[in-house]
Formats: structure tokens, C-alpha cells, sequence
């Protein structure tokens, strides 16, 4: 007899005007994450998309929310668009119990890569205007980053609230890394962060969204296996 496939479907908020490119990045990670829970059938949706989400749920499911924190999209929106289903909600993605440790190796391994570059990273994020929850787990997370890398400094700059990315970003060097605490790589990591940073004259790396590093997809596997239990 074949086994019937567990279910778990990542949620991510997507791209209002373009849902389509999200939509398709989405669905790499969840192959990612595939790859790490054979047996699974591991879906992938974005609240932006018309219908996705509720093309993609089954009761049943583990539902992921690729969100970096627990907000007005995880907390009301979502529930609202899973009304009548019968699932089990993770902790979401940038708030996970591992991702402190998974972000200090990536740091570690770019500073290592340059030596003479001074050892100042720059945690960019997105804040909020609704509500504190969105900056209480960038800096909750940055407080256990620098814990991990104690030799570090470590700065956070906002888009949406103060203090911004283009101010903060004045007072490292030039030559320092820049880390997008976003779960995908979307018109904010690809704009708006790289033009407040020119602002801030700001020429040092700027590394890929936490998100998409390539720890992430075992990060989410090992989340949703342990909701399993």
C-alpha cells in the first residue's frame, strides 16, 4: 500500500504587482526543502497571488510561514485566509531557534574570505508602521547574532521605520557587509536596500537575503519535521 505524503505548505507574502516571479522563487525553496524531508510533499504559496494559497492548502497540512516575524500578515491575514482548514502553524522563519547560528557561520565564512575588511555587518530589515513586532524580532535576533559573534559589530537599520538603512549605514565603513534580514529577495533587497546604502555612501558587500542562503532550506525542513512530533 502506498503511503499518503504529509503535507507541509511554505507561505511567503509575495509581490502585489508582479505575484509571479515570488510565486516561482517560492517554489525553488520549497524544492529545497523537499530535499531534506523525503516522503513529504512540501507546497509552496504567496499571499499576493490570487487563489494560491487556497489552491495549494489541504487539511491537515504544516504551514510554514516564510515570514521574519510573527506580525499583521502571520497573525491575522493568514489565519483569515486558512479560515475552515484544519492545520498546525510553525514558528516563523526569522524568528527559528537556529537561524542566529546559521546567519554568525554565513558572516563568518564572508569575513574570513576578506581579512582586511573591518569585522562591521550591517543587519538591514524591513520594520513596520502597524505595530513593534517586526522590529522586536530584527533586534531580538540581533542580539543573539551578536552574542555568537561577540568580535563583530553589528548595526540595524530599518525601510519602513526609523532608524533607516540609509542612517545607520553612515556610521560603519565603507568596505563593511550589509545582510538583508528578508526571507526572499524581493523589490526592497533589490532596490530599495542597495539605493539607501548609495545614499549612505555605503560601498562595502551586500550579501543575499538571509532567506536564500543555503542553510535556510534544512532550517525550515528541521522546523517542520519538529512540529510533527
Amino acid at each position: 500500500m502506498t503511503k499518503t505524503p504529509r503535507i507541509a505548505l511554505i507561505v511567503s507574502h509575495g509581490q502585489p504587482s508582479t505575484p509571479a516571479p515570488a510565486e516561482i522563487n517560492l517554489a525553488w525553496t520549497a524544492a529545497r526543502v523537499s530535499d531534506h524531508l523525503p516522503g513529504w510533499d512540501i507546497r509552496s504559496a504567496t499571499l499576493a497571488c490570487p487563489g494560491a494559497i487556497e489552491r495549494a492548502m489541504q487539511d491537515g497540512a504544516i504551514v510554514f510561514p516564510f515570514f521574519m516575524a510573527q506580525g499583521w500578515f502571520t497573525g491575522k491575514v493568514l489565519p483569515k485566509r486558512l479560515d475552515g482548514y484544519n492545520y498546525h502553524t510553525t514558528t516563523p522563519f526569522g524568528m527559528l531557534e537556529g537561524l542566529p547560528t546559521t546567519a554568525a557561520q554565513l558572516l563568518q565564512d564572508q569575513l574570513a574570505a576578506h581579512p582586511d575588511a573591518p569585522r562591521q555587518v550591517h543587519l538591514a530589515a524591513h520594520g513596520s508602521a502597524r505595530g513593534p513586532k517586526a522590529y522586536d524580532a530584527t533586534e531580538r535576533f540581533a542580539t543573539r547574532l551578536r552574542a555568537e559573534l561577540p568580535d563583530v559589530e553589528i548595526k540595524t537599520g530599518y525601510i519602513e521605520q526609523t532608524p533607516y538603512v540609509h542612517e545607520t549605514a553612515k556610521a560603519l565603513s565603507p568596505d563593511a557587509l550589509c545582510l538583508p534580514f528578508f526571507a526572499q529577495s524581493g523589490e526592497h533587497v533589490r532596490d530599495d536596500i542597495p539605493e539607501a546604502l548609495r545614499s549612505a555612501g555605503f560601498h562595502g558587500q551586500l550579501l543575499s537575503s538571509l532567506g536564500t542562503c543555503d542553510h535556510a532550506a534544512a532550517l525550515i525542513a528541521q522546523e517542520i519535521r519538529k512540529t510533527t512530533t
